[in-house]
């Protein structure tokens, strides 16, 4: 049995093929079923490697009684969160309304005019906790919606209100200590003993770590930069961090960073090699080059397709339990390692009879005090074992934006580790973009099954300047600096708020939906708006160009509006304002020979703006040699032949 989902290219969409429901993508023959047969919608978002996606396909789904009631009283849709954030934000705007509180998988119940009036995420086959059953809530729902529906109607009409008033871009004076009140919140909320930020759950959230680095590095604050490495040690240390395979889950489930929600996603991994990679840069804790190194190594060796393109995440569940796939038993360990290298293992690794998860074992160092002591020869052999144990879903879908932060982070890591093989996985995976996800200036936000999506976000384009940026950063090819500033123009064309300031997820003028969200809270993933407050700085910074300065200052002013009651929550703005307000030193290279420039990328500091000119009176070589023109401080040198 198929339904409409089998001609989708989206592996989420996909899972959901062969159930019952006859689910439709998001499509107008969805909406018309819907105003034809007078039926409401019901909207399931949510992505492929999400667990309580999986629960509730397997629960209500799958199940042929469920079915029936969608398929009697509603026009069922799914959407790929992933290939879709404008349709995830608007109604998760919505069902945060509604509930107080948002997740996957997501349900909206709506007009056939996309109008929600009712919204959760998941819910059980039976009243449990509080909660109806979901079938219980469907027959109340189509209930309402034949005996009761101007009160349903009455109700979207509320919500869409209330959304669109919420939406102020109005601007006030307001407050502009925001850097310093942000590290105040972390200060504050940092946990001394375990590392991390408040309680549990814990998500890694580079970004937060990357503005706190920046911070302590130019205010030379100690106190600053060992909360952030005691929070890189300790994911590295813990079960967030996959011992054997490495590259890190997506959150912990818990204090410590032990137990983590086990799937992988491309964009925390992307993150956190950066995250890693400023901090070694600081540093020179060879533990931190090594996380990054170790995770760039997942990245290359399960992550990547043939083509160099990035695939999206990996799965928490294996044959329906969670976690699976990366827990042991010591028996396990015993038998592939042997008794004697076994016990020296599990000693390490925390590995014990009772178990530290569900019966099984995490293997993590949060016990340890000793990381040196070198085990690659047993992990290897248990890579091996439990690769062929049992399988993980990989979701090969092949998104830009996570792709573009992927290149940027591999950019950076190829500059503290002067390692070629990273520099060289970030070039093939840009030339992928060109050829699969561009044309010109046109993005396309995914690549699945030799198709390309149609739609195309603001994070496309922010992200891609991103990393191009940071290729220029690593090769000094003005062809990427060249690009990045075309791709610039043209998100300036389609996303920009003329009106307000501040740049829309979708199209200006986009009308699909009842709101185009202009995103600014930099959450899991750093808001495009922030992405692009920081892009047109380092622009400015690099070219010396004013409009950069002025778009800068714009978007700067725009987002410290939004930044006023939560600055904790938009780091990558402030990591921005904080480049815009101390720049890095400017280095102006006069090149003698082409060949002098692998030599000068590995004296260059981790965040230099540099730009490459030719010989001319205003930049002329000293001695006939490659000459350098640096400025910091407001203040420039004498010219020189010698970084150093």
């Amino acid at each position: 049995m198929s339904n409409q989902l089998k001609n989708e290219t989206s592996p989420y969409l996909l899972q959901h093929a062969e159930n019952p429901v006859n689910w439709y993508p998001w499509c107008e023959e969805a909406f018309l079923k819907a105003k034809n047969e007078d039926k409401p919608i019901f909207l399931s978002i949510g992505y492929s490697t999400c667990h309580w996606c999986h629960v509730m396909a397997h629960e209500s789904f799958e199940d042929m009684k469920t079915a029936e009631i969608l398929n009697q009283y509603f026009v069922s849709i799914k959407v790929d969160r992933e290939e879709r954030p404008d349709i995830d934000s608007v109604y998760m705007s919505v069902c945060q309304a509604f509930t107080g509180s948002g997740g996957w998988p997501m349900s909206i119940f709506m007009t056939a005019d996309k109008k929600p009036f009712f919204a959760g995420t998941y819910f059980p086959p039976h009243p449990h906790y509080g909660m109806p059953s979901f079938s219980d809530l469907l027959n109340a729902v189509a209930n309402q919606w034949n005996n009761e529906r101007v009160k349903l109607l009455q109700s979207a009409d509320k919500m869409i209100a209330h959304l669109k008033n919420t939406r102020s871009d109005n601007r006030n004076a307001g407050n502009e200590n925001f850097i310093e009140n942000a590290v105040k919140i972390f200060s504050k909320s940092f946990d001394s003993i375990n590392g991390g930020f408040g309680s549990a759950p814990k998500f890694p959230t580079p970004h937060n770590l990357l503005f706190l680095t920046l911070y302590a590095k130019m205010n030379d604050d100690i106190s600053v930069l060992k909360m952030v490495e005691k929070t890189l040690t300790q994911m590295r240390k813990g079960g967030i961090f996959d011992q054997i395979g490495y590259g890190f889950s997506r959150y912990s489930t818990d204090q410590y960073f032990l137990a983590p929600h086990f799937e992988k996603m491309l964009y925390d991994n992307a993150l956190l090699i950066m995250a890693y990679s400023a901090v070694y840069s600081v540093t020179k804790n060879h533990l931190y080059l090594d996380t990054a190194e170790k995770t760039a190594q997942y990245i290359l060796r399960e992550m990547t397709s043939s083509d160099g393109g990035f695939y999206s995440a990996q799965d928490a569940d294996s044959e329906g339990i969670e976690g699976k796939f990366y827990t042991f038993t010591l028996c396990e360990i015993l038998d592939v390692l042997g008794e004697e290298k076994g016990k020296e293992f599990a000693h390490t690794f925390d590995i014990t009879a009772s178990g530290n998860f569900e019966r099984a074992n995490i293997p993590n160092l949060l016990k340890s005090n000793d990381l040196s002591t070198d085990f690659s020869q047993e992990i290897q052999k248990l890579y091996d074992y439990r690769k062929n144990r049992t399988k993980l879903h990989l979701d090969d879908k092949i998104l830009l934006s996570w792709n573009a932060l992927m290149i940027a982070a591999l950019s950076m890591l190829y500059r503290v580790s002067h390692n070629e093989k990273y520099l060289q996985a970030a070039k093939r995976a840009q030339d992928f973009i060109e050829r699969k996800m561009c044309c010109g200036t046109r993005l396309y936000t995914s690549y699945c099954n030799g198709k390309r999506s149609e739609n195309v976000f603001l994070d496309d384009y922010a992200f891609y300047i991103a990393a191009l940026i940071e290729l220029y950063n690593s090769t000094l090819d003005n062809g990427y600096l060249d690009k990045a500033q075309q791709i610039n123009s043209e998100a300036e064309k389609q996303f920009t708020d003329r009106k307000n300031e501040g740049y829309f997820l979708n199209k200006a003028g986009d009308a699909e939906l009842f709101m185009n969200p202009k995103e600014t809270y930099d959450g899991a993933l750093p808001s495009g708006n922030s992405v692009m407050a920081y892009n047109l700085v380092r622009l400015y910074q690099i070219t010396e160009n004013e409009a950069y300065k002025k778009a800068a200052e714009n978007q700067i002013a725009f987002l410290s509006v939004q930044a006023q009651d939560d600055p904790a929550g938009h780091s990558m703005f402030l990591l921005a304002m904080l480049m815009y307000r101390n720049p890095p030193e400017h280095i102006t290279i006069v090149l003698k020979d082409e060949s002098d420039l692998k030599h000068i990328i590995s004296d260059i500091s981790f965040l230099s703006n540099i730009s490459v000119v030719t010989e001319s009176k205003e930049y002329p070589l000293i001695n006939d040699r490659t000459t350098y023109y640096i400025c910091k401080n407001r203040a420039c040198l004498p010219p020189t032949n010698k970084l150093s």
